[in-house]
């Protein structure tokens, strides 16, 4: 930890790389969309979607316009598919920015039509069925109106209907009655989409435990987020190591204080957790501010002097502490948090267990205020940036 920095993540670019020459492998090959939504999971946006091109992704997916937006804007120019729109959504900007725009019900697509129309080129589109997830998506009863209005819109030169997909709901529950039925479910769309008359370049279907575990559900391109950044969508079926892959995050801090504590001492809001005995109690300067969990109080995993810690207490807004034992490190020495475990620090696996939630949460929350680093070769690497 460089001095004068209290708390950094840092992102290994080389990992994401190989994460996603990894998944391709899984994927027999097919293209892959790397997912680089919410600051790539955490991770930084910009110097992700890097990183997993040049690891040999040829899409990359977005949740929000302002993210795909974001990309071009940096000069990235590879396909990008985004899929959260809501009515008055800016359109126009994605067509003229080339941005593929994802359609699950009319009203998007006479938004869409209309955009193209004022753009003056055609939307590129991907219709999304409804499978059985039940958030975004068209619904099998509305599937056959849409799709036949895609059509007319495409022969009218406003539209070109790219793809098709859809989204499981159980995918990293290996035998979920719901995985065939949404195999089902989406053949049908296709076949639906096909008979009347669309082409579609891509059909995809696979999030990244279906990557994993799921090779009838590849179908043309497989679109992997959370295991782009090594971390097993699948923890109760095999870690990242047992995948190929390898965590890109290591959160650490230098401690901001160091003072010993006689026993019975209270440590930290509502004396949650009392000294056993005299001790020596290191304070880390990162809270639920920045991103760590609360629900870790008296749980959470660090890493200090080459030995596991455990909160104590409760976390705070921006600070947490750890009971050291009988150990004396000096203030400025590194805690850390959470990272790939070859040091024998924690792994954000780890944390999503102390927190009762899951890993995707603990590395997509990390705040503004922790400063991303990167590390590995690439431009993005040669220093520090915001997130």
């Amino acid at each position: 930890m460089p001095r004068g920095m209290r708390a950094a993540a840092t992102v290994e670019l080389d990992a994401i790389r190989q994460n996603v020459a990894a998944l391709r492998r899984r994927a027999g090959g097919r293209p892959l969309m790397a997912v680089v939504k919410s600051d790539a999971y955490g991770h930084g946006m910009v110097p992700a979607a890097r990183a997993a091109l040049e690891g040999g992704a040829s899409w990359l997916g977005t949740a929000v316009p302002e993210e795909a937006f974001g990309l071009r804007a940096a000069g990235v120019t590879a396909p990008v598919l985004c899929w959260l729109w809501t009515p008055g959504g800016p359109f126009r900007t994605a067509v003229q920015n080339d941005v593929d725009i994802s359609v699950s019900a009319r009203w998007a697509l006479d938004e869409v039509v209309d955009a193209a129309r004022e753009a003056g080129r055609p939307a590129r589109v991907h219709l999304k069925a409804d499978t059985g997830l039940g958030r975004n998506g068209c619904m099998p009863a509305d599937w056959p109106e849409l799709v036949a209005a895609v059509r007319a819109a495409e022969a009218e030169g406003s539209v070109r209907a790219v793809g098709v997909w859809s989204h499981f709901a159980a995918a990293d529950e290996p035998g979920h009655p719901s995985i065939a039925a949404q195999l089902t479910a989406f053949r049908d769309a296709v076949a639906a989409a096909e008979a009347a008359g669309l082409r579609p370049e891509l059909r995809h279907l696979a999030n990244s435990p279906a990557t994993l575990l799921l090779p009838e559900s590849h179908f043309d391109m497989v679109r992997t987020g959370i295991a782009v950044y090594g971390i097993s969508p699948v923890p109760d079926e095999g870690g990242p190591a047992d995948f190929g892959l390898r965590p890109a995050m290591t959160l650490s801090a230098a401690l901001a204080n160091v003072k010993e504590a006689p026993a019975g001492h209270g440590v930290s809001y509502g004396h949650t957790y009392r000294t056993p005995g005299s001790t020596t109690l290191g304070l880390v300067p990162l809270g639920y501010a920045d991103g760590i969990p609360r629900h870790a109080s008296s749980a959470g995993p660090v890493l200090v002097g080459g030995k596991l810690r455990t909160v104590a207490g409760r976390v705070a807004m921006d600070q947490f502490v750890v009971d050291l034992g009988g150990d004396l490190p000096v203030v400025g020495d590194e805690a850390v948090l959470f990272g790939p475990g070859d040091r024998g620090e924690p792994t954000a696996e780890e944390w999503a267990r102390a927190a009762g939630t899951i890993a995707y949460e603990i590395v997509t929350r990390i705040g503004v205020r922790v400063p991303r680093r990167y590390a590995g070769r690439g431009p993005a690497a040669s220093g520090e940036v915001g997130s």
